[in-house]
């Protein structure tokens, strides 16, 4: 290992209120993001075209003035890249399945990556989890399974939709993992700007290829304005400036979040049933989250 990567792992996985709040924040804001695809009269996956393309000036000057001093390394540029088109593929099918499924069930199995980046994360530290670190691990699996249960209770008619966001989950996963890795030596803009700038050709050629409307219609502008600013830029931009001070295991525990907000919104703006277990889900992964926040000296930093 050398000095640089020495440097970086005394610094990584040091978290403070600070970017516990980022990530926490970060899991909300893009947990509205279904409910801005349902409004925009774009087709779904041009929805997403439009989130990737639009700020993308506004990420090209804050990686300018945020970038880190030294050259770039061309095998990390080259993995963000591949991180991006795993973005473009997990914005396509969770799109196409938001239109086709309840928002709880979508943000759900779009977060299904979740279960994948904790058990990586297990095995990352090569260590049996202790008992805190057992206890909100299956605290956050108890409450996905609930949620999970919820889901499989709607009609058949759910089922498409449902396994469109469980694609997009799985790459949603091997989005964050060379993600996390870039950021040890990348700015966080520059992994945005990057993971954009991989992500937004492939979107339009996708959007183009199933026939779909790319520009807004009669709902005008403000949706997918308003998806690109909050998803992109404040959700993704949050996020992503908190994976390098978080271990897998609890970047996993935090996108359980996503569902819980989602199906909230549901309930609110579309009159989408929250019983009492969509309840008790949600309040097993906001424990999952307490225990893992007061987890006492950080994870060691581990390659992912």
């Amino acid at each position: 290992m050398n000095s640089t990567s020495s440097t970086t792992d005394k610094n990584a996985f040091q978290p403070d209120v600070r970017h516990f709040v980022a990530l926490i924040a970060g899991n909300i804001v893009l947990a509205l993001g279904p409910w801005l695809v349902r409004l925009s009269d774009t087709g779904p996956v041009a929805a997403g075209f439009w989130r990737m393309l639009l700020p993308l000036p506004v990420l090209a000057v804050l990686a300018w003035r945020t970038r880190l001093p030294g050259k770039v390394n061309r095998r990390m540029v080259a993995l963000v890249l591949a991180a991006g088109t795993f973005f473009a593929l997990d914005l396509a099918s969770w799109h196409t399945g938001i239109e086709r499924t309840r928002l709880g069930n979508a943000t759900l199995f779009g977060n299904a990556g979740s279960i994948i980046l904790m058990v990586w994360g297990i095995v990352a530290l090569r260590r049996l989890p202790n008992t805190r670190e057992g206890l909100a691990l299956a605290a956050a699996i108890g409450g996905a399974a609930i949620l999970m249960g919820r889901s499989l209770e709607i009609s058949a008619k759910t089922l498409t939709g449902d396994l469109f966001c469980l694609f997009a989950g799985l790459c949603y996963a091997f989005y964050l993992i060379p993600a996390q890795r870039a950021r040890a030596t990348m700015g966080q803009w520059s992994v945005l700007l990057l993971v954009s700038l991989a992500a937004t050709p492939l979107l339009l050629i996708v959007a183009l290829a199933l026939g779909e409307p790319v520009l807004p219609g009669p709902a005008g502008w403000t949706p997918v304005v308003t998806l690109a600013i909050s998803s992109q830029i404040v959700g993704q931009g949050l996020l992503v400036y908190s994976l390098r001070n978080f271990s897998p295991l609890i970047i996993g525990m935090a996108l359980l979040t996503q569902p819980a907000i989602a199906a909230a919104v549901g309930w609110l703006a579309f009159g989408e049933t929250l019983g009492a277990p969509d309840i008790a889900g949600m309040v097993l992964v906001a424990a999952a989250l307490v225990l893992a926040r007061t987890q006492a000296p950080a994870a060691p930093r581990v390659r992912v």
